[in-house]
């Protein structure tokens, strides 16, 4: 089949060029170079200071300039596999796929087969802005201007209000932490485990009774026998949880309770419909996801190990807690950023429905976008912050 003459795409007056010896996935805007339409250098990354190597364009770029007007004369234009860029090239020029795309397109020719033939109508690749942004799926997404948006390195992600309802802790999990708090201390009072918790939880009351904290009250010594003991803790942990208090001593009870509950079969983790499908992308696209929540690790472990969808932490690469600081604090997503190993902030996208965490965020150098989701609460108006409603947007 022939492609009319008229029809032939018309080369690119700017094309951007990839650096030599520049992995590709670390690529930042400022690496490329920009050529002109007959292959002079228009603009160049600036020096990095040592150890990195003084930039120096890709040497395929000549064979590039002599390649792309054969390729785009003949109807092979191979758009539906990048291959032929990177072995006959080792360029970077996805304007140039996308515009091909399109070209394709509008000729009523099908872009995603090795033939080409007409286009079928093929649920979810019907528009071209679907169709655009499946030949980005392995480099990143597509904006509404047909610009390349990288994906992140790393995704942090909040639990409530993010990848889980609010009124499944609310309504569920923490009622359960709540209500079933005597009957764990009782059950499991002579433990290592339990006799940790409880020392914790006394370092914590006592300093809470110094500053004058609502609920809190004395815990009478081990002499005093294991009902009473039990009975004041209980006292104490109502009422921290009532004042919804991030604070390791209740946590890491708090997840020692749901662990029972989990294994008991009593509980079960629930999660956004969108939110599989999007761990399952990045994991295939080698974008590590990370979750930070002011629940334990362990209780992390539990929600995501026993979901509505399976279980879940195949995906996951890791869980922060407030160990590493609170969530509010800008210091908590600096201490992230350098356990990550990232080479800068803005490396990792954070995700949460809470404008206060967004903003420590955000000054600590990430990306954040808030997620807005049916219970979560009001935004400032003019927050300044991107918004999704499902993962998916991402």
């Amino acid at each position: 089949m022939k492609v009319h003459g008229s029809c032939i795409p018309k080369p690119q007056q700017l094309i951007p060029m990839s650096p030599f010896g520049v992995q590709k996935e670390r690529m930042q805007p400022d690496d490329i170079y920009v050529l002109s339409g007959d292959g002079s250098i228009i603009s160049s990354p600036k020096p990095k200071p040592y150890p990195h190597k003084p930039p120096k364009c890709s040497g395929c770029a000549p064979l590039f300039m002599k390649t792309t007007a054969v390729l785009v004369r003949h109807h092979g234009i191979y758009v539906w596999g990048d291959s032929w860029i990177s072995a006959k090239t080792q360029a970077e020029c996805y304007h140039y796929l996308f515009d091909a795309a399109i070209k394709l397109h509008h000729l009523g020719l099908d872009w995603s087969t090795p033939d080409h033939g007409p286009i079928q109508n093929v649920k979810g690749f019907s528009s071209i802005n679907s169709m655009i942004k499946r030949v980005a799926t392995k480099a990143g997404t597509v904006d509404s201007n047909f610009k390349l948006q990288p994906y992140p390195r790393c995704v942090v992600l909040d639990i409530e209000g993010t990848t889980t309802p609010i009124s499944f802790l609310t309504d569920v999990h923490f009622p359960y932490a709540r209500d079933n708090v005597g009957r764990h201390l009782s059950a499991t009072y002579n433990s290592a485990e339990t006799q940790d918790d409880i020392k914790l939880l006394r370092s914590q009351v006592e300093d809470d009774l110094k500053q004058g904290v609502l609920g809190a009250v004395p815990i009478p010594s081990e002499d005093a026998g294991k009902e009473e003991v039990i009975a004041s803790l209980v006292a104490n942990v109502e009422a921290m949880i009532k004042a919804d208090r991030k604070i390791t001593a209740l946590k890491q009870l708090q997840g020692h309770i749901w662990r029972t509950g989990f294994e008991n079969n009593e509980l079960e983790g629930v999660v956004f419909d969108d939110v599989p499908e999007a761990l399952e992308k990045w994991h295939a696209l080698g974008i590590k996801v990370y979750i930070y929540s002011s629940g334990s690790r362990l209780a992390q472990r539990l929600i995501f190990g026993n979901t509505n969808y399976g279980d879940l932490r195949k995906y996951l690469s890791g869980f922060f807690d407030t160990a590493v600081g609170y969530k509010r604090e800008t210091r908590s997503y600096v201490e992230i950023t350098e356990s990550l190993g990232v080479d800068k902030p803005s490396d990792i996208l954070f995700v949460t429905d809470v404008y206060q965490e967004a903003t420590a965020a955000k000054a600590a150098g990430l990306e954040v976008v808030i997620s807005i989701r049916s219970g979560n609460g009001p935004l400032p108006e003019n927050h300044g912050f991107k918004t999704i409603n499902s993962f998916l947007e991402i």
